[in-house]
């Protein structure tokens, strides 16, 4: 399949540029991208949603001896599904069960204790490809009290499927090869404090990974909302940081010079999920969420933030608080608790289809260029913007434009240049420029610094 240039799609009305999605379905869809997408069963997710179910409760200072019973067996259980996924893989997935200590806060945590994240581990195929993608869903669970370790604890929603997504993902990404590494995490410590993913991050800093993006899927397949009882399985939340966490006094002084305090790296990354789905995905929206996280609460995203990584939260649409948090049981004709049978699976099988056409079209797409300037010499009507090529050529690049009222990237330009003059003021639009291949897999946009 050759590349079509014009994949963007632009409408002017009186001058004004009007915002449309940026993809139109499936135009130029990659096949095997496609493929991988009809693989993905809501039958299989909620099967592991049962199973994880069946462990009784996944707080993360439950029994981790028992092989039936609490967060252990449950976490050996999912390294057995990623060790059979690897079977299939070429010798490309490895699994291992990654243990860590946290010490006691007084709070949550009221002695040390060890913890674990199960990692499935799916090797690049290119030596020289050093990008990390990191896709992940929260193992433990709780009941109404963060203290109590003994009560079931079913956790079918949060997060039972999120992580049946990542073992979803991982079953069938692990059969095909991509040039750079994915990790499949399925993280404990949540609730207790985001320290399953705190260690991830703190780890994957200090060996200075090169993490292009994180996805945490967690609460992805409720469609009815407690309160309003609104039930809709077709948009899903996207949250992303605003201005970023680790951000230097020279990224603050750049952000306020190009007024990019809407494009931050994790920004960027949500509008790369938003065109991507609307892409691949039909009857899934995404709704772009421009805040961290939700009131009162936070997700695995937030210490990759933290540590200066491009990282997002994917969140059903419509939570119900009836199934979060809760004991089981029924109170006033009211069944509380977080069990299986109140999940919409097929809304599960399409936002789980939304990370693997992300993570698929990244991993198969060229490094993003680099030292993204745009010129600011001359008082013009026209935008002069310049790039550095990556190591490896890409086949070539598109310029990304929109009104600075705009949400939405509206319109693309093709070059296989690292430098181009275009005829849109510099005062009336955003840009940012992404590489992309000659089947149209694309890097995450680069928003442009000033180059004076």
């Amino acid at each position: 399949m050759k590349f079509f240039p014009l994949i963007f799609v632009s409408f002017f009305l009186g001058g004004m540029m009007m915002s449309t999605p940026l993809w139109s379905q499936n135009e130029e869809a990659d096949p095997a991208i496609v493929n991988m997408l009809s693989q993905v069963k809501a039958s299989h997710l909620e099967a592991t949603v049962n199973k994880l179910v069946s462990f009784g409760t996944r707080h993360s200072l439950s029994d981790t001896g028992s092989n039936v019973r609490g967060i252990g067996a449950a976490q050996r259980w999912v390294k057995a599904q990623f060790d059979e996924y690897a079977k299939q893989s070429n010798d490309r997935l490895t699994s291992q069960i990654d243990w860590f200590t946290v010490k006691a806060d007084g709070k949550r945590i009221l002695h040390d204790v060890k913890m674990a994240n199960v990692l499935g581990v799916l090797n690049g195929s290119d030596p020289h490809d050093d990008r990390v993608l990191i896709v992940s869903g929260h193992l433990d669970s709780r009941a109404t009290d963060i203290l109590d370790t003994k009560s079931n604890a079913p956790g079918a929603d949060d997060d039972g499927s999120g992580v049946a997504a990542v073992l979803e993902l991982a079953r069938i990404m692990s059969r095909y090869s991509f040039p750079c590494k994915i990790i499949f995490a399925v993280v404990s410590g949540e609730e207790e404090g985001l320290y399953g993913s705190s260690y991830l991050a703190d780890s994957a800093k200090k060996a200075h990974w090169n993490v292009v993006a994180m996805l945490n899927d967690d609460m992805i397949a409720n469609s009815l909302s407690s309160g309003t009882d609104l039930r809709d399985n077709s948009k899903v939340r996207v949250f992303s940081e605003t201005i970023p966490y680790a951000e230097t006094p020279e990224q603050a002084n750049m952000r306020k010079a190009t007024g990019a305090e809407n494009d931050s790296p994790s920004r960027e990354l949500a509008r790369y999920i938003q065109s991507i789905t609307h892409q691949y995905v039909p009857n899934l929206r995404v709704d772009l969420v421009y805040r961290t996280d939700r009131f009162l609460r936070g997700g695995d995203q937030i210490p990759f933030m933290h540590d200066g990584f491009t990282a997002v939260r994917l969140c059903e649409m419509d939570e119900n608080f009836d199934h979060q948090h809760q004991n089981v049981r029924i109170e006033n004709g009211v069944q509380y608790g977080d069990l299986p049978q109140f999940l919409d699976y097929e809304y599960a099988r399409k936002i789980t289809c939304a990370n693997l056409a992300t993570l698929s079209n990244l991993a198969w797409a060229p490094y993003a260029p680099s030292d993204v300037v745009i010129e600011v010499k001359e008082l013009t009507n026209s935008s002069t913007l310049s790039w550095k090529q990556p190591a490896k050529a890409p086949y070539g690049y598109q310029v990304l434009l929109r009104d600075t009222s705009s949400p939405q990237w509206q319109k693309a330009i093709f070059t296989k240049n690292t430098s181009i003059t275009i005829p849109y003021s510099k005062d009336n639009y955003f840009f940012a420029v992404q590489s992309v291949d000659s089947l149209g897999h694309s890097s995450i946009p680069v928003f442009p610094a000033v180059q004076r």
